[in-house]
């Protein structure tokens, strides 16, 4: 196993300036932040999960520092993909050069590419016929859940585990099911068994798309979270600690939730409600005009889901590379063995 110490030291003696030490104190005021007793939400977006990120995502969430997660849909099914066809995946060192027809020739052998790695179409079809059994009895039940729900009834009801063929500690989703952390995933019908659950419905194998539940729903999910951490805060504290957001990327994982606070504040009108507790960010894409994703933490305090004094962070790297460290850092801490998810 990795000696998450030497990580922590070799960052805490090497990474002292610019993005190197934007790393290292965002990662200190996380450990921070849980140590206090603050939750703590981590966003994914890209292709984390493709990029195996559950190798220090899935421990960091045993171990009781994360207590929800928002992603994408192709997250919340890559993380199961590997764990069934890790080993068949394809890795392509040379992807700049590929020409058009290489491109051709990889889906004519049903490979899909994410930037060097391939997955096989194989591997989805496994999932789907399991899974599209699950949506017809929820479908002739009458009964609606969100995604991460109908996955996780596969995993348990199926022994999908039997199937595996990477070692499931790595596996961040399998992880989070044994905490039981909240899962939500906006835009999930952006996502191969999204579009799939589209496909059943349209050729009837699925009477309709009520079995899985609307976005505005998960909207007003992340908003119960959000509210229930603040109380359990204030009956353990006799304050509001305020759940801090860990953002991997930019998209629709983080500007889903990070919404939550301006809905209840504006939109609901609801006063004492407290902007998030700590914001990291980690992102390639520059400070620009109109660039949401490039957007400096500050500009969130505009819209009050953040407050001047809420610690922000902005690493400026690609999250495949700090992503690890920084949990890397973390785990090399004390684990925070928190009562509930």
């Amino acid at each position: 196993m990795l000696d998450h110490s030497a990580v922590r030291a070799f960052l805490d003696h090497h990474f002292l300036h610019f993005n190197g030490r934007e790393l290292v104190a965002a990662a200190r005021a996380y450990e921070a932040h849980t140590a206090a007793g603050g939750r703590m939400l981590v966003t994914l977006a890209g292709a984390m999960s493709t990029a195996r990120i559950g190798r220090t995502l899935a421990p960091l969430i045993r171990g009781g520092q994360v207590h929800a997660i928002c992603c994408t849909g192709a997250n919340l099914e890559e993380d199961l993909f590997q764990m069934l066809g890790g080993p068949e995946y394809e890795t392509v060192p040379d992807w700049r050069a590929l020409s058009a027809a290489d491109e051709a020739a990889l889906l004519s052998r049903g490979m899909n590419r994410v930037t060097d790695t391939c997955i096989p179409e194989t591997v989805m079809r496994h999932l789907e016929h399991r899974l599209l059994r699950r949506w017809q009895e929820d479908d002739a039940a009458g009964t609606r859940r969100y995604p991460h729900e109908h996955l996780r009834r596969v995993v348990e009801l199926d022994g999908l585990t039997d199937d595996f063929q990477r070692d499931p500690s790595e596996s961040w989703l399998l992880a989070a099911f044994e905490r039981d952390l909240p899962i939500f995933t906006p835009g999930w019908e952006d996502s191969t068994l999204g579009n799939i659950f589209a496909a059943s419905v349209m050729s009837g194998e699925l009477g309709s798309h009520a079995c899985v539940r609307t976005g505005t729903e998960l909207m007003e999910a992340v908003v119960g979270w959000y509210r229930q951490e603040v109380r359990r805060e204030t009956v353990a504290h006799g304050a509001s600690p305020a759940p801090g957001f860990f953002q991997i990327g930019g998209g629709i994982a983080g500007d889903f939730p990070i919404c939550a606070v301006p809905l209840m504040t504006q939109d609901l009108r609801e006063a004492d409600v407290p902007p998030w507790g700590y914001f990291c960010q980690i992102s390639d894409a520059v400070t620009s005009y109109g660039g949401y994703s490039g957007a400096v933490p500050n500009e969130k305090i505009t819209w009050g889901k953040l407050a001047p004094q809420t610690p922000k962070f902005m690493v400026q790297s690609d999250a495949t590379i700090v992503a690890p460290l920084i949990f890397g850092y973390l785990l090399a801490g004390e684990p925070r063995h928190c009562v509930g998810p």
